[in-house]
């Protein structure tokens, strides 16, 4: 006769009268009827349900007389008999208690049975030898009536071999299921691809997953939509789920009302001023024999992606994520309704609007102007949208090497690791072009005194005390001869904002200091003064601070 697994003799140590209830092992479960299948084991179904839907998570042998309190849940728990009163085990009476008197078998073999149902275990395997020759009768009687699956284990089959293919089982499932998501993986960024790419990606996620996938906006109302249609209380409890991902305070975009009566989507109401809740990225549900579940898009933008299926694979999470991860892209920035009222801003601009008549689409002001250099390499829009966002902006422009960016005032930009920054004093809309002089001007300093950010000065001088006009007409009639020479202007501004220093100022103009010395030079004959002279120096600051 082969060699069967060893059979175990009832242990002796002390059994916890409380057992926590069953849970399932995160593994990939295995198809009770592939194992059948298998003609190598020679497996018998001989009791209970003969269902196609049972699944087993792993093979586990005890002859324990009540298994319990090791269960986890999910178990083919494998026996010889060993633990059944009146047995003998072949090394001896250890799996007998002589002290004890035997129930009666029926009584025994129900008491067993529906502690295993009730730890959650799947299916039985009883092994033909070597205590027994025959399944007992009362055990499948019992296993009929408590629902369990009653396998009979033939001589010829090791318990070990029966695990061996569970785990053979499992390792083939978790490589077909690792070949379903890539191939999700890759037909969902195709779809992305296409010109109707937020359409595209959820009719490819509905058939992935074979059910139905929604999206909707950040008011709830439902944008696009694919697959099976759910039913009208499926549609509802997926639209009562995406509510629970959504931001708070993302009920809809802001409408902002026009002179002419007219009105434009307006950037959303920040969920940090409506509640300081954190709010779930994901949530799940069931409604019968329908799953359902909710994704949240982006940071808080407000858009979430809902799907509702008969069944839910282990895969299921990781595509749908992945459609949640391309949907965000897609819906990111420029399609929220903040994004609307910015593409309405620009178009009212090219079309003849000022600032100040635009400005209320972009929020509340005031404003800076960022002027920003990486420390690094060249910029390119990625690195540029990235620091835009790190700086809570969208309103980014790449302009050769520096990323001009116009951000809220409060709170105040701060330095970034990798980046050099110059910015400007907080103004309202009509100050937009003089507030980007200002970082400009900025940036260079900072550039030049290695510093990672400076600011625009704001204290209170001397030139508050003079009439903004008279100033700046003073101002054109000493810079007179300069006029149309934007070089020589940016030259003497940047040297006397650096105290006269022909090696930062070269740093700051990126020019070769000969020029800086020859444009200072030309400078000095041109305006015919002696720019030595600390009197001088301050002059021409007041008048160049004017433009």
């Amino acid at each position: 006769m082969p060699e069967r697994s060893a059979p175990v003799a009832p242990q002796t140590s002390p059994v916890p009268q409380t057992a926590p209830g069953p849970q399932t092992p995160p593994t990939p479960p295995v198809s009770l009827s592939d194992l059948l299948a298998r003609e190598d084991l020679g497996l018998r179904h001989i009791a209970g349900p003969s269902d196609p839907t049972v699944v087993i998570h792993w093979a586990h042998a005890s002859e324990m007389a009540d298994p319990y309190p090791y269960l986890l849940g999910g178990e083919l728990l494998l026996t010889a008999g060993v633990h059944i009163p009146g047995a003998s085990a072949p090394t001896g009476p250890a799996g007998a208690d002589p002290g004890r008197p035997a129930p009666a078998p029926a009584d025994y073999f129900d008491g067993y049975v529906s502690r295993i149902v009730a730890a959650g275990g799947a299916a039985l395997g009883f092994g033909l030898a070597p205590v027994h020759d025959t399944v007992p009768r009362a055990l499948s009687a019992a296993c009929d009536r408590h629902g369990l699956p009653l396998l009979e284990v033939p001589p010829q089959t090791t318990f070990s071999g029966v695990a061996r293919a569970v785990w053979q089982l499992m390792a083939q499932a978790r490589l077909a299921e690792l070949r379903r998501v890539t191939e999700a993986q890759q037909s969902l960024a195709v779809a992305a691809s296409r010109p109707d790419a937020v359409p595209s990606v959820l009719r490819r996620l509905a058939q992935r997953l074979g059910g139905h996938a929604v999206l909707y906006g950040p008011d709830g109302t439902e944008i696009a939509a694919a697959g099976r249609e759910p039913t009208e209380e499926a549609r509802t409890a997926l639209a009562e789920l995406a509510a629970v991902v959504r931001p708070p305070g993302r009920a809809g975009p802001a409408a902002v009302r026009e002179a002419d009566g007219s009105t434009v989507a307006g950037p959303a109401v920040s969920p940090a001023a409506a509640t300081t809740a954190p709010t779930p990225t994901s949530a799940t549900d069931t409604l019968g024999d329908t799953h359902l579940a909710a994704y949240a898009l982006g940071a808080g933008e407000g858009f979430v992606l809902a799907v509702a299926s008969a069944h839910r694979e282990p895969g299921d999470h990781t595509i749908a994520s992945v459609a949640a991860v391309l949907l965000s892209l897609l819906t990111s920035g420029h399609q929220s309704g903040a994004g609307a009222a910015r593409s309405s801003a620009l178009v009212r601009l090219l079309l003849g609007s000022t600032p100040q008549a635009v400005a209320p689409l972009l929020g509340d002001g005031p404003w800076r102007v960022v002027h920003a250099r990486s420390q690094a390499q060249p910029s390119d829009a990625v690195a540029a949208s990235a620091l835009g966002a790190a700086l809570g902006t969208p309103l980014v422009d790449l302009a050769r090497d520096v990323i001009r960016m116009l951000v809220p005032a409060e709170p105040a930009p701060v330095a970034q690791p990798g980046w050099t920054l110059g910015v400007s004093a907080a103004v309202g809309p009509d100050e937009w072009p003089a507030a980007d002089s200002q970082a400009a001007r900025a940036l260079a300093r900072a550039r030049a005194t290695r510093a990672h950010l400076a600011h625009h000065g704001t204290r209170t001088g001397l030139s508050d005390l003079v009439p903004r006009t008279d100033a700046q007409a003073h101002a054109r009639a000493l810079l007179a001869p300069l006029a149309h020479r934007p070089a020589l202007v940016a030259t003497l501004r940047t040297w006397l904002s650096l105290h006269g220093s022909w090696d930062r100022t070269a740093v700051a103009l990126e020019v070769h200091r000969n020029t800086v010395r020859q444009r200072i030079a030309r400078c000095a004959t041109l305006l015919d003064t002696d720019l030595d002279d600390p009197d001088v120096r301050m002059e021409l600051w007041f008048a160049l601070r004017q433009d």
